[in-house]
């Protein structure tokens, strides 16, 4: 009889593991995606020229990035860029791959996945004007909320997580910079941010830092 009992806890367990395993499978399935295409490569203008042009922009036409410029946009900012080993076009300390760049448009807050080159929907809340405290964050076509998670840093303390994350972010805002002079956008990278409240409306981890955000648009003509 005992062991009878032992053997139904055993049973209940393993199926409460099973049932909470496929809760978070659906859970990850049901994420909505969309696909981005394919980065061009074969764009853009030489380094040196890249670096002449780039320069702060704080005037934004509220035009919408269309889909493959978005696209370049954020492969140049953190994507893949070397796929036998996943690692990207921004370095991180350890390659621990902790920035995460978030995308808060007019549709909503999206996640960029640089492993698909897919944007993750995570509300359909149009929350930009919570990502900063100047006037076109409201009607710019896309605001970059960086955001460091370090619950992927498992190696040292609080300081040294504050310092490699403002680094790493570093790197993925200068790419954009970059990216942006080289196609002709406008862009401002922007730490007045209120990231309490911002976090709390993008459901952010306590892990998860926010570093800065980075607004992206076409220039006023």
């Amino acid at each position: 009889m005992k062991m009878l009992n032992v053997l139904f806890v055993l049973v209940a367990f393993m199926l409460g593991v099973n049932s909470a395993a496929w809760a978070q499978d659906k859970a990850e399935s049901s994420v909505k995606q969309v696909q981005l295409p394919q980065p061009q490569m074969e764009i853009g203008i030489p380094l040196m020229k890249a670096l002449m042009l780039r320069q702060t922009n704080r005037a934004f036409d509220v035009r919408a990035l269309s889909p493959q410029e978005l696209s370049n946009l954020l492969w140049a900012a953190d994507g893949v860029n070397r796929p036998s080993s996943g690692k990207r076009t921004a370095p991180t300390a350890m390659n621990c791959q902790e920035i995460d760049v978030y995308i808060s448009k007019a549709d909503g807050l999206y996640r960029y996945n640089a492993q698909n080159n897919s944007l993750e929907l995570i509300s359909p809340k149009d929350i930009r004007e919570l990502t900063g405290s100047q006037p076109f964050v409201k009607t710019a076509p896309v605001n970059l909320i960086l955001v460091a998670d370090w619950s992927k840093m498992p190696k040292g303390n609080d300081d040294s997580r504050t310092i490699y994350t403002a680094m790493d972010a570093g790197y993925v805002s200068q790419n954009i910079y970059l990216y942006c002079a080289s196609q002709g956008l406008a862009t401002v990278v922007r730490g007045n941010v209120n990231k309490d409240i911002l976090a709390k409306a993008m459901n952010l981890k306590e892990s998860q830092k926010i570093i800065v955000a980075q607004t992206v648009g076409y220039p006023v003509k």
